[in-house]
C-alpha cells in the first residue's frame, strides 16, 4: 500500500481547524462527528488541470499539501459514488472490457451531470455483467455477488491505502432496492457504499492531475464534472441543483469548479476542484450527516466560503 497521497501542512492546520470552528459556531447542532472534510491545496508549480502535462509517476511524487478532518470515516456517499463508477467505466472502456456506445457515453454523461439514478443503473450493469431483478438462487446469487463487486476489486488492485476500507457495489435509487439487490445491500443495508472524504479527495485528485485511466479520458471526465456558477443556467428544480446548496454556491461568480455531489434525507455531500483567479487551484471535499443538516442548504456553502477566503490567504510554502 502507498501512503496517503497528501502531507500535513501546520498553515493549513491552523486554517482548517479555524474553519471547522467557525462552522460549529454558525451550526450549532451540527455535531463533532457530523462532518467530514479533505482539503488539498496546490502550489506553483501547479501539476494539475494541465492536459495530463505530467506522467502519473511525475504526478504521485509531486509533494502536495492538504489538510483532512476525519477523512477516514466511512461515511455513506448518496451520488458522490457515481464520480467511482465513471472512473470505472472509462477504464473499462480503455481496456476494451466494453465497447463504446451511444448509451454508454450518454449514460455517464448523465450520471454526472444530471446525478441520474436511471444512468448510473445501466452503468452498474455494464461494469459488472449483472442485472437487477427477482431474487436469485443461492448458487447463482454468489456469482452475481462476486461479478458485483469487480468495481470494488479495481479499487483495490490501485494500491491506494485511501481505498483499503471504501465499498462501491450498490446502485444508487430514487425510492430503495428491490429483489435481489435488497438481499444484495442487506436487512440492515450492512453493505451499502460507503467511501471517506480522503478516498473521494484522491480519485478526483487523480482526474484533475490527468492521470485517471489516461489524460485524454482525464479531460473527458473534467468535462463531465464542469459546473456553470451562472444563476441563468441552473435548474429551477431545487433537488436537480448541484451547485447552489452545496460547495458553489459559497464561490465568487468569476471561480471556477468542477464537482460531484450527493445528498439524500440523512446526508449532504460535495467533492469539487475550486480555481478562482489570482488564487492556488484546490480540491475540497465535504461530507455531512444528520437528518437536520442535509436539508439545510447553508452549510456547505458557508465552508465553501470559508476555505475560498483562506485559500486567498495563502503564501508561497517551499
Amino acid at each position: 500500500m502507498t501512503a496517503i497521497f497528501f502531507r500535513k501542512d501546520e498553515q493549513l492546520e491552523t486554517l482548517g481547524d479555524r474553519i471547522l470552528e467557525a462552522t460549529w459556531a454558525e451550526f450549532p447542532s451540527l455535531a463533532r462527528n457530523q462532518i467530514a472534510l479533505t482539503w488539498i491545496v496546490y502550489d506553483p508549480p501547479v501539476p494539475v488541470n494541465t492536459g495530463g502535462a505530467l506522467s502519473p509517476q511525475a504526478f504521485w511524487n509531486f509533494p502536495i499539501r492538504g489538510y483532512s478532518y476525519r477523512g477516514v470515516e466511512r461515511i455513506y456517499p448518496a451520488s458522490v459514488v457515481k464520480l467511482f463508477y465513471l472512473v470505472a467505466m472509462q477504464e473499462w472502456l480503455e481496456k476494451g472490457m466494453v465497447g463504446s456506445s451511444p448509451e454508454i457515453e450518454r449514460a455517464m454523461r448523465d450520471a454526472i451531470a444530471d446525478s441520474s439514478n436511471d444512468a448510473t443503473s445501466l452503468l452498474v450493469d455494464v461494469l459488472s455483467g449483472t442485472t437487477s431483478g427477482p431474487e436469485l438462487p443461492p448458487a447463482p446469487f454468489e456469482t452475481w455477488k462476486t461479478q458485483r463487486n469487480i468495481v470494488n476489486r479495481y479499487y483495490q488492485s490501485l494500491g491506494w491505502e485511501e481505498m483499503a476500507t471504501i465499498n462501491v457495489n450498490q446502485k444508487t435509487w430514487c425510492d430503495g432496492p428491490y429483489g435481489r439487490e435488497r438481499a444484495f445491500v442487506g436487512e440492515l443495508m450492512d453493505n451499502r457504499n460507503m467511501l471517506t472524504t480522503n478516498a473521494t479527495a484522491r480519485l478526483l485528485h487523480s482526474i484533475v492531475g490527468g492521470v485517471a485511466v489516461s489524460s485524454g479520458r482525464s479531460q473527458a471526465m473534467m468535462k463531465l464534472l464542469k459546473r456553470s456558477l451562472n444563476p441563468a443556467d441552473l435548474p429551477t428544480d431545487n433537488d436537480e441543483d448541484q451547485v447552489t446548496g452545496f460547495l458553489g454556491g459559497g464561490l465568487p461568480p468569476e471561480a471556477q469548479l468542477w464537482a460531484k455531489s450527493g445528498w439524500t434525507s440523512q446526508v449532504r455531500h460535495d467533492a469539487a476542484y475550486i480555481e478562482i483567479p489570482n488564487a492556488r487551484p484546490y480540491l475540497l471535499v465535504v461530507f455531512t450527516e444528520g437528518r437536520a443538516h442535509s436539508k439545510n442548504r447553508d452549510i456547505l456553502p458557508f465552508v465553501s466560503q470559508q476555505i475560498a477566503a483562506a485559500v486567498g490567504t495563502l503564501e508561497s510554502k517551499e
